[in-house]
């Protein structure tokens, strides 16, 4: 061995200086703070507090003037209540075996359905031809659709007034224009059957201004690209409609067929003010208000009539939502 080698030492190793451990923190271990995390979590929780502060006013508002009704309605309906009595009786499901075992109940359920079907059916289909044709380029389009339009915005109250006029036996208009033909009128206020077709015509009419604008909306909507390959392809307008258009229609059908069947089955403005005894008229919405504040100041009655036509509503929706809405195309 060398005299260099003899003398040689080998370096020390570095010394690393290891951190000392925070107070309740094990060895080894180091507290990585995030000076974000806090202001994220403020952050959140300022817009929980916002949601609740937007909402809580129309909970509000559905829970006193839409839930509480129902569930007080709920209630009168298993009460034998003269409407202004201080005092009620307690008959649970009377007032309901008495409605159904009644014989006024087949001609109320029979006169519902048949004005809910014709309102319904006729506003759909008239509203889809004047679509149509307020769909082509014609001189006035603008105000043709505009008077289409008119009748639904107006008040029920003034229209059935008006309506009432014109179909009147003696000095209506419609008696003048017969009286012209030597035809004798009609007794439309008297005659059950003709005064139901009398409501049913009335409330088409004001009603399918919003069936029109609706289809006018989805006709407008449909691809010109898709109408010029059934173009190409020689199709005629009638199978162009049925193959092309019809199906593409669908969700609009679905959408008006469940608003209009709800607004026809709670229809009462114009049976009331053209048909004040209900003859013939008397669908379950009229038939609670006879209950109620007509002559027989029955509100237990008539508050279970209103329940039965709530349960009706709510059967015929989820059946339109889970069954109907299956089979609606949508693009």
């Amino acid at each position: 061995m060398t005299a260099i080698e003899s003398h040689y030492v080998a370096p020390a190793p570095p010394q690393v200086s290891t951190p000392e451990p925070l107070p309740d923190q094990p060895a080894g271990r180091r507290l990585r703070r995030h000076p974000h995390r806090g202001r994220a979590s403020r952050n959140g929780l300022r817009e929980k507090l916002l949601f609740v502060a937007l909402i809580a006013p129309n909970v509000v508002l559905i829970a006193v003037f839409f839930y509480r009704p129902i569930i007080m309605n709920l209630y009168y309906s298993l009460l034998d209540w003269t409407l202004g009595s201080s005092t009620a009786k307690f008959v649970g499901l009377g007032n309901y075996v008495e409605f159904f075992t009644s014989r006024d109940a087949p001609s109320v359920l029979g006169t519902t359905a048949v004005f809910t079907i014709a309102t319904v059916g006729g506003s759909m289909a008239i509203g889809l031809m004047l679509a149509t044709v307020l769909n082509r380029r014609l001189i006035g389009r603008n105000v043709a659709r505009a008077t289409v339009f008119a009748p639904y915005v107006l008040s029920g109250v003034g229209v059935g007034l008006v309506w009432s006029f014109i179909f009147g036996p003696t000095i209506g208009v419609l008696a003048g224009v017969l009286r012209k033909l030597n035809v004798a009128s009609p007794q439309w206020f008297l005659d059950p059957k003709l005064s139901l077709v009398m409501v049913v015509l009335v409330y088409v009419w004001k009603n399918l201004g919003y069936c029109a604008v609706i289809y006018l909306a989805a006709l407008q909507a449909v691809p010109r690209d898709v109408l010029e390959a059934a173009a190409l392809d020689g199709a005629s307008r009638t199978r162009t409609f049925w193959s092309v258009i019809w199906p593409l229609l669908g969700p609009t059908n679905f959408f008006l067929l469940l608003t209009t069947l709800l607004g026809s089955l709670q229809a009462f403005d114009i049976i009331r003010i053209m048909t004040t005894m209900g003859q013939g008229t008397t669908t379950l919405m009229y038939s609670s208000y006879l209950q109620a504040f007509g002559s027989y100041n029955r509100a237990g009655y008539s508050a279970a009539i209103s329940t039965v036509l709530l349960v009706i509503l709510m059967i015929l929706t989820l059946v339109q939502m889970r069954l109907l809405e299956r089979r609606v195309h949508y693009a």
